[in-house]
């Protein structure tokens, strides 16, 4: 935990998952391009998300508080998230009146929810950023007072919205696929000769796109055309790595890796993207102008991710399958006939960057500092 030692001009409260974590700190980028001090931005967040690690590798002073996800049945475990969670609002409530910010930057998450709660206490402007087509519980909850909502798309469910599009980490805005492609299979030992599929689904990964990529490696095993690089995650590691790929010597380009490290390396190696739809991976698809097949998390809330595809399959840049439907089958069905004709890849990722909004980060900035109080 890190101390004030300056005037706070900005609160950026909430977290856990890098879809909260990586447009905070765009904004907080942007923030300081503004001319905010470093140390005057404060985030605010949980001791158990990404926050803890990628803040302060960011130069960023972080506090974190108690708390953890509300389990949606009754057990011991859920009620010791209840209590965590009130005494993470009792901490936030008094870390605020200590800070005294200018303006609240609400991300979402139930880290932000004692910053919210403080922030209403304590009549603190608030601007919630929101990711998602659908917003969530906290976000929800902080919009019923904020002064702005920044959104992504236009129709998302928040009261005083403001497009703003999704902030977009500055090494992926960074990206021309037309130049920096050749430089960045060459880093990721791809092959400059063939279509590079990047497969990716969170740093957990999911079981459901790892069973059906790695299916499909099997029945393309003598395809010379083709590079597919799995990010398989965590969760599933051990077991894939139980019933080794054996490609053979003339045929598939399979790489399997846990975790991807550079993201903004695979994004301009890659032709196409298998993925779940996230707000950050959707806003980072348009940033970069890669087209993709989108399956959504089954379980996000309100089925948000299922809605933050809409806008990239309404435009032709993406094909949109349900996780229940996935299986080897269906991928050789969708990424055949895109294999078959590049020219389709093309234009999936040329309509993708129409959606793209570049400074999406400074948009929010600049919200924050219109309602910021004196």
């Amino acid at each position: 935990m890190t101390d004030a030692a300056t005037a706070t001009d900005v609160v950026i409260a909430g977290g856990g998952t890098a879809g909260h974590v990586l447009p905070g700190l765009a904004i907080a980028r942007a923030l300081v391009a503004r001319g905010h001090e470093v140390d005057a931005i404060h985030f605010v967040g949980s001791e158990r998300g990404l926050e803890v690690r990628l803040v302060p590798e960011a130069g960023f002073p972080l506090h974190v508080l108690a708390g953890r996800g509300i389990e949606r049945r009754v057990s011991v475990s859920a009620v010791r998230s209840a209590l965590s969670i009130v005494k993470g609002v009792v901490q936030g409530i008094g870390l605020l009146r200590r800070l005294h910010p200018k303006v609240v930057v609400v991300l979402g998450g139930y880290a932000a929810v004692p910053c919210v709660v403080a922030s209403v206490l304590w009549r603190i402007p608030m601007v919630v950023a929101e990711q998602n087509a659908k917003a969530g519980a906290a976000n929800r909850l902080a919009g019923r007072f904020a002064k702005a909502c920044a959104v992504p798309f236009p129709g998302t469910d928040l009261p005083r919205a403001v497009v703003t599009g999704n902030p977009v980490r500055d090494e992926i805005l960074g990206i021309d696929r037309a130049t920096d492609g050749d430089a960045a299979r060459r880093q990721l030992g791809l092959p400059a000769d063939r279509v590079v599929i990047a497969v990716f689904s969170g740093s957990l990964g999911s079981r459901r796109i790892n069973t059906a990529v790695r299916a499909l490696a099997d029945r393309w095993i003598d395809r010379t055309d083709v590079a597919i690089h799995h990010v398989a995650g965590t969760r599933d590691w051990d077991a894939l790595q139980a019933e080794p790929f054996a490609a053979r010597p003339v045929g598939l380009v399979y790489d399997q890796i846990r975790y991807q490290d550079r993201m903004d390396l695979l994004l301009a190696a890659a032709d196409l993207a298998v993925c779940r739809s996230g707000g950050t991976t959707v806003a980072e698809l348009a940033a970069v102008g890669l087209g993709s097949v989108l399956v959504p998390l089954p379980i996000a809330p309100r089925d948000h991710q299922t809605a933050n595809a809409g806008p990239l399959v309404a435009a032709g840049a993406a094909l949109l399958v349900d996780d229940a439907d996935l299986d080897a089958d269906k991928l050789d069905a969708l990424l055949s006939p895109l294999l078959d004709v590049p020219a389709t890849l093309v234009a999936m990722g040329t309509a993708a960057r129409t959606l793209a909004i570049p400074d999406a980060a400074d948009r929010v900035a600049a919200l924050a500092d219109e309602v910021a109080r004196p």
